[in-house]
């Protein structure tokens, strides 16, 4: 019988996630490129200063979702690396009971 479930070790490859962090960052240059008019005729300074921007844009894209994405990849704790995927990460155990509201008093 073979588990065929990803290990969270397959789903945190940092190729995959360049690769994730380069494809949000060409799609906001595309946008910015889009919304600046740069496929229109506007004459060589419209297009210089458009392609600065979708740049400037695409940049800040991509260092911004690599940090995130970085960042939630420390909420998982490293022993359970090899384990299964096969529910969300941060969900309770199925044994552990909720944790109470702030505004419930047992008195």
């Amino acid at each position: 019988m073979s588990d065929d479930r990803p290990t969270r070790r397959d789903l945190m490859k940092p190729v995959q996630l360049l690769g994730l962090a380069f494809g949000a960052a060409i799609f906001a240059g595309i946008v910015t490129l889009v919304s600046m008019g740069f496929f229109q005729a506007g004459g060589p300074e419209k297009t210089q200063s458009a392609l600065v921007m979708a740049l400037i844009v695409a940049g800040v894209s991509f260092i911004a979702v690599l940090l995130i994405v970085s960042l939630l990849l420390l909420a998982i704790d490293p022993a359970q690396v090899a384990k299964p995927v096969d529910k969300p990460v941060l969900l309770p155990e199925e044994g552990e009971p909720d944790a109470p509201a702030s505004g419930d008093s047992t008195d």
